[in-house]
């Protein structure tokens, strides 16, 4: 047992995870990295030896702590364990694991309840912004079970309402990193946005593709993919994110017309697989575009009408609903979703024998 962190196994959103608090991991990056590398069972295709699903969206982590913050508080630091490659990444947020943030500080004693709805406040350590999370607190404890469903998730359960202020240039230094709405690279119309998640938005069909693939067939084209990627490479500097050859940011977004009456279609690499769905800040990014005059999302995108809009951004196994709240001068003043969590088990992992935490 000695060998062996506490841990609380939690789907968040459309992803699910290791959550842990900070003072259970190793302080040394290098040896925490190890740790978590050898409980997802990386790098393997299958993470057989391990507690990962073999894909990028079940490979993920967690690591939260009391914030010392003024009105905040918890520091959640997300780590993205990639799957076949021995690789630990911190260099971008995650918005599915941000819903299980809340509920689990809750669990571990760092928030008390607070009646029905316990809001808790997100410092995001990797971008260095807040978000506020809203969670479900009858009777002093956590509430998972609910009406609430979202696509990519079988079921029902309890709403997680997250708000996001202040994501616009979080990883980039601005919304619009070159300061256009259009860039053009390897002949392709692209814009480069950040808006939470660093994203690099095209249009399908200037890929060569539809926009109304399944999952499958795009993560089979390797002509698709090598395009990507070296439009991913050549946008990485131009974003200020560098060299992102071992990053997995900026993603990949090529948008269609809304093909079931929503705002617009997406299918996105993350960045090297195409994602079942979309994460929530990249289709809060996604969003922001549409509002964007000149970008390649808005030529595409059915707005709707109003402020706040809520505004259906389709992916492959559904969509995801992202409100957003507009200043007088029209520009983005905040992003919301309604997520959902579920915690699936609270307990002891185990390293590699030959790997110990």
């Amino acid at each position: 047992m000695s060998d062996g962190l506490p841990c609380m196994w939690m789907r968040g959103g459309t992803s699910k995870g290791a959550y842990f608090l900070a003072d259970d991991l190793p302080e040394d990056a290098a040896e925490r990295d190890a740790f978590l590398l050898s409980i997802m069972g990386s790098p393997d295709p299958r993470q057989i030896d391990g507690m990962g699903g073999a894909d990028p969206l079940t490979s993920k982590v967690a690591v939260v702590t009391k914030s010392e913050r003024k009105g905040v508080d918890v520091d959640y630091l997300f780590l993205q364990v990639s799957v076949d490659e021995p690789l630990v990444s911190d260099a971008q947020n995650c918005g599915n694991i941000l819903a299980g943030v809340a509920p689990f500080a809750i669990e571990r004693g760092l928030v008390e309840p607070a009646g029905e709805l316990t809001p808790v406040v997100i410092f995001m350590e990797n971008t260095g912004q807040t978000a506020t999370a809203l969670v479900q607190t009858p009777e002093g404890g956590v509430c998972y079970a609910g009406e609430v469903r979202i696509d990519g998730v079988p079921g029902t359960s309890a709403p997680v309402e997250i708000a996001f202020e202040d994501t616009a240039g979080a990883s980039c230094g601005a919304l619009l990193p070159t300061g256009n709405a259009r860039d053009v690279i390897d002949g392709v119309e692209v814009t480069l946005l950040d808006n939470g998640m660093p994203g690099v938005i095209m249009r399908a069909d200037e890929m060569g593709i539809t926009g109304t693939e399944s999952r499958e067939e795009l993560d089979a084209d390797s002509a698709l993919k090598a395009k990507l990627e070296n439009i991913r490479i050549k946008a990485g500097h131009l974003m200020n994110l560098g060299d992102v050859s071992e990053k997995t940011i900026p993603k990949m977004t090529m948008v269609s017309a809304p093909a079931n009456g929503g705002t617009i279609s997406t299918r996105t690499f993350i960045p090297h697989r195409c994602h079942s769905s979309i994460g929530v800040l990249g289709a809060v990014s996604v969003a922001t575009a549409c509002l964007i005059e000149g970008s390649v999302a808005a030529a595409l995108a059915e707005v709707p009408a109003g402020n706040p809009k809520t505004m259906s951004i389709e992916h492959p196994i559904g969509e995801t609903s992202i409100i957003i709240r507009l200043s007088e001068a029209e520009k983005v003043v905040s992003a919301g979703v309604l997520r959902t969590a579920r915690k699936l088990f609270d307990g002891v992992v185990f390293p590699r024998s030959e790997e110990k935490g």
